[in-house]
Formats: C-alpha cells, sequence, structure tokens
C-alpha cells in the first residue's frame, strides 16, 4: 500500500507513520519499494514473516474484538459504527484542512 494511503487509513500522521514503519522494518515485518508510477512515492509491502506473524495475530484479534462487542445489541453497534465513521470523517477533514493551510 502506498506510505501516503497507510496513512489515510490508519489515521497516523506522516511522521508517525515513517516511525511505526522504520520499527516495522527493523524487524523485518515490512519493506519499502519504490512506486512503479511515481518515483516520489512509497509503497509498504509485508514481508513473508509479517505476511506470517499477520496470518497468525490477525484472526485472534478479530476474536479478541468479538468478544469485546458481544454484549452489545445489534442496533447499538449500527449506531456505533455510523459515529465512528462520522468521526473518521471530521477527523480527516480536519487532517485536510491543516494541510492546505501549511
Amino acid at each position: 500500500m502506498p506510505l501516503k494511503e497507510l496513512g489515510e487509513k490508519t489515521l497516523i500522521t506522516k511522521g508517525t507513520l515513517t516511525g511505526v514503519v522504520d520499527r516495522l522494518t527493523d524487524k523485518k515485518l515490512v519493506r519499502r519499494i519504490a512506486s512503479p508510477s511515481d518515483g516520489r512515492s512509497q509503497i509498504v509491502q509485508l514481508t513473508k514473516r509479517g505476511e506470517t506473524l499477520f496470518e497468525r495475530i490477525f484472526p485472534a484479534h478479530l476474536a479478541h474484538l468479538e468478544r469485546a462487542f458481544v454484549e452489545l445489541a445489534a442496533d447499538d453497534l449500527g449506531r456505533l459504527e455510523t459515529l465512528l465513521h462520522r468521526l473518521r470523517e471530521a477527523l480527516v477533514t480536519a487532517h485536510s484542512r491543516i494541510g492546505q493551510a501549511q
């Protein structure tokens, strides 16, 4: 995934994301590769080691989330999802405004 898109999807600032990707690179979980379409852009890609870890950890993470949310009624989950989407949109908009002002 392009570094810029990864930042947008995770709502992590560029500076923080760079540090996170640096640490994951040091652990050989991801690698940076040049974008074939934009020489100024980088793509972050899981290594085989990163894929193996993701395949092992992510199902456990999903199971944890299911256990955490089992107590909420379906309509509560729907409202929560709607509100979280609105919060994300507000944060993206605010981030975009800050970027335009600089």
